[in-house]
């Protein structure tokens, strides 16, 4: 008998500063189709910084694997179309 492994996590398409989630739970990454005019992107959970303020590149996946307890906040800059998925 096979175990079934699967990295289905919730996701969520944003273009501006979300919170994603207001709930506990763990960080799977950031899927950024597109970024340009000054991109940035920060991760937080509440007031506290999981991922500092970086410049992200389109069409790349950044794995972020880091709990959170309060909520999950994305901070955009510039222009920026991604994903970001958690459980």
């Amino acid at each position: 008998m096979s175990l079934r492994v699967s990295q289905s996590q919730n996701y969520k398409n944003i273009t501006s500063t979300t919170t994603v989630t207001t709930n506990p739970g763990g960080c799977y990454g950031i899927f950024v189709a597109s970024a340009s005019n000054t991109p940035t992107l920060k991760v937080t959970d509440g007031a506290t910084t999981v991922v500092n303020t970086f410049a992200p590149a389109g069409a790349t996946f950044y794995q972020i694997p880091a709990s959170f307890s309060t909520n999950l906040t994305v901070t955009v800059g510039g222009t920026v179309d991604c994903t970001v998925f958690w459980s």
